[in-house]
């Protein structure tokens, strides 16, 4: 096939979807993302040229310049991210002034490299990328149950099998919950991208737990088994369990041993699996202190290819805060939908530093610009732009919430008044 470029424009007011880029181009703006898109059968040969003009020519063009008010070109080759082993990453690239080839600035270029999921053969058989049944909210269990912080009076941990049980047995009609890969690359249950193992400090009087804080993602999966005995086995009022009862109480449960979530929770629950990936703030820092992770395309594939072949009838979601994630899953596979996870504007949490992830509203175009199912905001900010949810589904995307707001009765009250698809909150 012919290797075809395309670019998107994408703003917190409107987008504009792939298309074959103008003659003159587009300026630069500091709000807008300026996507390239390259469909091609040699992702790991290519050179991409970036050439740049003056917007304002003025004076400046020279009386029958073939290339007027062209001040400079930057290079990019794709087989560096070969190189590297990483197929998403920053590269900044020297602008080569047009005359004397000299260094007259630079550009940083963000690059997603979006591979075929490896030995999965995906087929028209069936697709609910872009379907919703329309129905009234949905109530979402928040990691099943609910939050262990923000549910004190429960007796079941978040994110394990019995939790979702729980949840089922309660009315939800899906239940969220976050999934990563440990060491061995097992698809896991958990919320936090580190976990605390403590160790005994002998000294001369006491002795002591000093707590170790690791990354999940450096701990195999039997490693994170020996975790979870401890874990399981440290409630205060809990005096005798069984096999049966340890295994369903555990945190790090697997979606895809013998014994996973696929199996234990009844079929007519849906599942709104959060695939986690870190986010760097506009400070820089990351999440977790977590600058590097996964290959991302690794990452999904192994995940996707386990839910493709577990889930059977099971309605299922995925979501996620990584923009780009939530691009892969859309072209990687036609099966099941994903929505944008978005803070928006938040005294909650620090800004981060993605164009894509900064307000509600540059989310809602990001969503229609790559054609997936709809948003899943902040209830933070909802309830101050309630219109949002409105102005969203009027342009054909489905709207979840999240956040600690949801557990006020009131707040859920004014969500469903507003016709909000679904709400993610602790009981």
């Amino acid at each position: 096939m012919t290797t075809t470029l395309e670019i998107s424009l994408i703003t917190a007011n409107d987008y504009k979807s792939r298309h074959s880029q103008p003659e003159c181009g587009y300026a630069l703006e500091p709000s807008r993302w300026t996507e390239y898109s390259i469909h091609t059968m040699d992702p790991d040969n290519l050179e991409l040229t970036f050439e740049f003009f003056e917007e304002d020519l003025g004076e400046h063009v020279v009386q029958g310049d073939i290339h007027p008010g062209h001040v400079g070109t930057a290079c990019l080759l794709s087989s560096s991210f070969l190189e590297n082993g990483n197929d998403t990453g920053v590269v900044t690239l020297p602008i080569m002034g047009r005359n004397f080839r000299q260094t007259i600035g630079k550009v940083r270029v963000d690059y997603l490299v979006i591979r075929p999921i490896q030995k999965l053969q995906c087929d028209m058989s069936s697709s609910y990328t872009k379907h919703w049944k329309k129905r009234s909210t949905v109530d979402v269990g928040h990691r099943g149950a609910g939050s262990t912080r923000a549910a004190k009076h429960h007796r079941v941990r978040e994110n394990t099998i019995a939790s979702f049980k729980s949840a089922a047995k309660h009315g939800a009609a899906f239940v969220e919950f976050d999934v990563h890969l440990s060491k061995d690359s097992v698809p896991i249950v958990y919320h936090d991208l580190t976990c605390c193992i403590s160790t005994k400090k002998v000294l001369a009087e006491a002795c002591n737990l000093e707590l170790i804080e690791v990354p999940v993602k450096d701990l195999t999966f039997d490693q994170l088994q020996l975790l979870k005995v401890n874990f399981a086995l440290t409630g205060s009022d809990r005096k005798s369990i069984d096999e049966d009862e340890v295994d369903e109480h555990q945190p790090f449960p697997s979606l895809s041993q013998v014994r996973n979530i696929f199996q234990a929770v009844p079929e007519s629950v849906g599942f709104n699996i959060e695939l986690k990936w870190i986010s760097q703030m506009k400070d820089g820092t990351w999440d977790g202190n977590l600058s590097s992770y996964f290959n991302m395309n690794t990452f999904l594939d192994i995940i996707l290819t386990c839910v493709l072949q577990k889930a059977g009838k099971r309605e299922i979601i995925f979501s996620c805060f990584d923009p780009d994630i939530c691009t892969m899953v859309r072209l990687k596979q036609n099966k099941y939908p994903i929505l944008f996870l978005t803070q928006g504007i938040s005294e909650k949490y620090p800004e981060l530093m993605d164009v894509r992830c900064q307000t509600t509203q540059i989310a809602i175009s990001f969503a229609q610009s790559e054609n997936i199912l709809g948003i899943s905001a902040h209830t933070e900010e909802l309830l101050k732009h309630l219109n949002y949810i409105g102005e969203a589904r009027s342009k054909g995307l489905v709207v979840f919430s999240w956040g600690d707001d949801n557990n006020e009765h009131e707040n859920r009250r004014k969500l469903r008044e507003q016709g909000i698809d679904g709400l993610i909150y602790d009981r």
